[in-house]
């Protein structure tokens, strides 16, 4: 047992790494280019069994902001020394037919729109809002992060190569876990902290690339008005729109120091 508390120690000061923005210290001891090829494979997959939208208006719209927050984001990091967070991805930026309200981004820069999602966000500015917290989850690495704690947990702490060959049923389940690829893939279970971390760095991410973060509250009031009923915010993975709002303000006076009007 003491072993394992310190194995599990170690491993928490080798793979410690800070987030970009916020600062916070997270535990990310897995090999970025191994859950980018494990994505890659449900990724293709996903894209496979579904209608994705190649031409329309609201498909290069997508591609267009992925591309332009993307880069905003990608720029910063290089300026303040944390380029290699971003150095093996490989953006792309799609569009799927399907009523869902939703939209994912996945390691290495693999994002999806639902269209479901269209009607609420809009417009331009809308769709920037949820673009820039999508990337943010991916630049936070807040996936490797997840499956980190869950491999450290259920796994004993073990590498993920090793994981893979020696545990393979439970790697994969603790990936599904992860990234919510149980159900519905993209309905990512990251924690609330991981939610309203997302959303500081995706208004940060948006204002970089020229679209006003104080269209954020709006997005989520137009959310808050089509959710239906919710549970409690204890019993929740995501914060309650109301106090996701209520940060997004806090936080907008920072934002707003790196949005020039374009």
């Amino acid at each position: 047992m003491r072993f394992i508390a310190t194995s599990l120690l170690i491993i928490f000061l080798v793979g410690c790494s800070k987030v970009p923005i916020t600062g916070r210290r997270q535990l990310n001891m897995l090999p970025e280019s191994q859950l980018m090829s494990m994505s890659l494979t449900q990724y293709k997959s996903f894209l496979n069994e579904n209608k994705t939208i190649a031409n329309s208006d609201d498909a290069q719209m997508v591609k267009r902001v992925g591309n332009k927050i993307a880069a905003a984001a990608e720029s910063y990091l290089k300026r303040h020394g944390q380029g290699k967070r971003v150095k093996d991805f490989n953006w792309e930026f799609n569009l799927v037919e399907d009523n869902t309200v939703n939209a994912w981004c996945m390691p290495g820069g693999k994002v999806v729109f639902y269209t479901g999602i269209l009607p609420i966000t809009k417009d331009e500015a809308g769709l920037a809002v949820v673009m820039g917290h999508e990337i943010a989850h991916a630049i936070a690495r807040h996936g490797n992060e997840r499956m980190s704690q869950g491999l450290a947990l259920q796994g004993g702490g073990i590498a993920l190569g090793v994981a893979l060959s020696d545990k393979p049923q439970l790697t994969q389940s603790i990936f599904q876990q992860a990234y919510g690829l149980g159900g519905q893939l993209g309905m990512l279970k990251y924690s609330r902290m991981h939610e309203t971390e997302s959303d500081k760095l995706g208004l940060v991410f948006m204002a970089l690339a020229g679209y006003d973060p104080r269209e954020a509250p709006d997005f989520w009031k137009r959310m808050s008005a089509n959710g239906g009923t919710k549970p409690p915010e204890f019993l929740s993975t995501h914060p309650h729109d109301e106090t996701r709002i209520k940060d997004l303000n806090d936080f907008m006076p920072q934002a707003l120091k790196y949005y020039k009007a374009k």
